[in-house]
């Protein structure tokens, strides 16, 4: 006959506390051995100690339930150790960010950032191909990976001859909602043929319609170049905000990040734009 432990006994041998071991129950991680049908008192058997012991483990790591469940439900031992690695490399990619921040923090303590040069400029109009879709502020960076990586695909499969560095369209609602519709665009030559085959051509290209071509608006903008980390990107959008506002020279419309050495590392220079009237040219 198996040794049943009440639950305070097995409280003890597995230093997980009593409450714990309730929800545990609840939610389906780690059910007792048996339940007493006249009192509800929970009963655990030794054998489930060793579960328990893992269980405190991936939790002091800050593994979700819902993975704690499947890696005690993992049919086998390759499949197990999948969901553990996938956790680790969540916390390894949650580190990264941690030590970003802890930089960036180390650095607005230590004084004030380095003066930003700001540039006025005219930005003309270009034809561009282009993708939009809403897009939440945690989504963005996986999201907009995958935008670049079809616009490269279509620009390379249309034969468009490229007119400049990739770019992207950040209306106000996305900083102050953190969702809004963003536009990731590579500006190229306007095609030879008239803009209504260019558009077929590229439904050939792009059956699920998302890659259009279109023109990106001329702008009169205060430009600043932002060099460091990604995490570090409000420092420059500060400084650049702080110089638009004290001049009394900003509009509305979307600021425009351009990437003019590519945008597939980090960190990476970005060219960030506030539109603003300029009542004397530059």
């Amino acid at each position: 006959m198996e040794t049943l432990l009440t639950i305070g006994e097995f409280s003890r041998m597995t230093h997980l506390s009593v409450k714990a071991l309730r929800h545990y129950h609840d939610v389906g991680v780690l059910a007792p051995a048996a339940i007493d049908p006249n009192s509800g008192y929970r009963g655990y058997g030794v054998n489930q100690v060793t579960a328990a012991q893992v269980i405190r483990r991936l939790r002091d790591l800050g593994m979700p339930l819902d993975s704690i469940r499947s890696v005690l439900l993992a049919p086998d031992l390759a499949a197990r150790n999948r969901e553990i690695s996938a956790h680790l490399e969540r916390m390894e990619r949650q580190l990264d960010q941690t030590q970003a921040a802890v930089s960036g923090l180390r650095a607005l303590l230590s004084g004030p950032a380095p003066r930003t040069e700001i540039e006025l400029r005219t930005i003309p109009a270009v034809t561009a191909l282009a993708v939009a879709q809403v897009v939440t502020a945690d989504d963005l960076t996986s999201w907009g990976s995958g935008a670049f990586a079809e616009l490269i695909e279509v620009l390379a499969a249309t034969g468009l001859v490229p007119a400049g560095p990739f770019g992207a369209l950040f209306p106000g609602e996305f900083f102050e909602l953190e969702r809004s519709e963003v536009t990731v665009f590579a500006p190229v030559e306007p095609p030879a043929a008239d803009a209504e085959a260019g558009r077929r051509g590229l439904a050939g290209l792009d059956p699920a319609g998302r890659v259009r071509l279109t023109e990106i608006a001329g702008i009169e903008a205060a430009v600043a170049r932002h060099e460091g980390p990604g995490e570090d990107v409000d420092r420059t959008y500060g400084a650049l905000g702080t110089a638009v506002a004290e001049r009394a020279i900003g509009v509305d419309g979307p600021i425009r990040e351009y990437y003019p050495d590519g945008f597939d590392s980090d960190p990476y220079p970005m060219e960030i734009c506030w539109p603003v009237f300029l009542t004397t040219r530059p």
